[in-house]
């Protein structure tokens, strides 16, 4: 019988491979997923699953990380190689498994988008919101020439 499941070298399994993706301190989320990236060296790309006992019981735990682990494989061509990504799953979000699918395209993108700036140097202009929306002036400098 043949056996559809990833090789175990795709998957995050050691706690010192958690703590060193959770110590980059990498991370995006959204309301379905939290996302935590960290390079790895290596050609491929290794999931790691973080669904904690609060999602409810081993069952609906199971079926979460069925999902996610579907919506990973979907992708895994769409998704950038040599990376390490654990996915956590935001409690009563009801996501499905295209909303899992859109979360971690997007995720990855963002967090990867933001490891790439911060090795480059580049930084966001001071003068910009998070969400790229020009800062208003609020100087004392604007305040007394009016």
């Amino acid at each position: 019988m043949k056996r559809f499941g990833r090789p175990r070298n795709f998957r995050l399994r050691k706690e010192d491979d958690f703590d060193r993706v959770y110590s980059g301190k990498q991370r995006a989320g959204d309301e379905h997923l939290l996302l935590f990236a960290q390079q790895n060296g290596t050609q491929t790309t290794r999931v790691g699953l973080s669904v904690s006992k609060r999602h409810g019981n081993a069952v609906v735990r199971a079926r979460i990380k069925r999902l996610l682990r579907e919506a990973h494989r979907l992708l895994q061509h769409d998704l950038p190689q040599g990376v390490d990504l654990i996915l956590i799953p935001r409690q009563n979000s009801g996501a499905t498994l295209n909303d899992y699918k859109c979360s971690l395209k997007t995720l990855v993108h963002r967090v990867l988008s933001r490891q790439h700036r911060k090795k480059s140097g580049q930084r966001k202009p001071s003068n910009q919101h998070s969400d790229g929306k020009p800062m208003q002036n609020h100087s004392s400098s604007a305040r007394e020439q009016s």
